[in-house]
């Protein structure tokens, strides 16, 4: 059964970093791009960050370049997003997806990390 499950979510001051990661079990990670999105109530899921299979190519969203990385690992099935320089914009709950693809549709998703930006 596929499993995506996300880790590192928490409570962290405006301008403070946090590391997200997804440990994807179940299926043939190297064989998917893979994505961060975040959702906030009452709005719409969006896209955060996504990474090629090889991790060759990223794309952000306009709202966090040059503050957030996304990067892999297929020798631990492991997908990271690096957060710095937080803003209180940037809480929300945060899900990892396995994609068809780089701009393809998200196949699988992870059950979310709660991120909380708070002083």
């Amino acid at each position: 059964q596929e499993q995506l499950v996300e880790s590192g979510g928490g409570l962290v001051q405006p301008g403070g970093s946090l590391r997200l990661s997804c440990v994807v079990s179940g299926l043939s990670f190297v064989n998917y791009a893979m994505s961060w999105h975040r959702q906030v109530p009452g709005k719409e899921r969006e896209l955060v960050a996504r990474i090629t299979r090889t991790g060759d190519l990223t794309d952000y969203a306009d709202s966090v370049k040059g503050r957030f990385t996304i990067s892999r690992d297929n020798a631990k099935n492991s997908l990271y997003l690096q957060m710095n320089s937080l803003k209180s914009e940037d809480a929300a709950i945060y899900y990892c997806g396995a994609n068809y693809g780089f701009t393809g549709r998200v196949a699988y998703w992870g059950q979310g990390t709660q991120v909380t930006v708070s002083s």
